[in-house]
């Protein structure tokens, strides 16, 4: 990318909020209204970034002792989604809080000229609850979940649907992630990759993904984000 951007896309869980204890409260719930054994936080943390489903199904596999693949459609991954979805949506922003600066940078980078989204694979009756309730609903201009669109990351059609909206081409926008996944959707996209070290990415260091520019806060966005040329 040549110049500053025009548009900075970020991720939700482990880049903007810190959503792991609640999201391993809810699944715990869910285990236990199902009489299993609850699962570690740090197996959780390993687990957030290919949304919620594909997360309760390794959960629910973990408990288990059985292959993700014998669970898929079976009658206890079936009762698993109805229990998580009512525990999620009671526990979205109880345990989870916004990391450091988080709406500082928005609204600063709203103040530069800078236009914000989000896109994440958690899906939208979850996204949009945690946003209110850490009031980053109304610093984002336009928020991408993952039922939005038929794909989700690492799939580009939820950064390209930003960057069409707002009439940006992919070179003067950054994506702010903190996994693999989200360097593998910039590298789709053809947008730069920043990346925040205090996320979750499957349990690696996120240096080793490789992204264009490494940040140890999210006021590191700011450092990279002037006004646009």
């Amino acid at each position: 990318m040549s110049g500053m951007p025009q548009v900075v896309l970020f991720d939700l869980d482990g880049t903007l909020v810190q959503t792991a204890p609640e999201i391993c409260h809810a699944v715990n719930d869910t285990l236990q209204a199902l009489r299993l054994q609850p699962v570690a936080l740090e197996k959780v943390e390993r687990w957030i970034g290919h949304g919620t489903q594909a997360l309760l199904l390794r959960a629910l596999a973990d408990a288990t002792a059985s292959d993700i693949e014998e669970l898929s459609g079976g009658s206890l991954w079936r009762a698993a989604q109805v229990r998580f979805a009512d525990h999620y949506a009671r526990r979205c922003g109880t345990a989870s809080r916004p990391y450091p600066q988080a709406r500082e940078v928005l609204r600063t980078l709203a103040q530069r000229g800078v236009r914000t989204a989000l896109v994440t694979n958690k899906e939208s009756r979850f996204t949009l609850p945690l946003l209110r309730r850490h009031r980053l609903h109304g610093l984002l201009e336009r928020v991408v979940c993952g039922d939005t669109l038929p794909a989700r990351k690492p799939d580009p059609a939820g950064v390209l649907d930003c960057l069409h909206a707002f009439g940006v081409p992919a070179a003067r926008a950054a994506f702010v992630g903190d996994s693999s996944i989200d360097v593998a959707t910039t590298r789709n996209a053809g947008v730069a990759a920043w990346a925040v070290t205090h996320g979750y990415n499957q349990g690696e260091p996120i240096a080793a993904a490789r992204p264009d520019r490494l940040l140890r806060g999210l006021a590191g966005v700011l450092e990279h984000a002037a006004w646009p040329a």
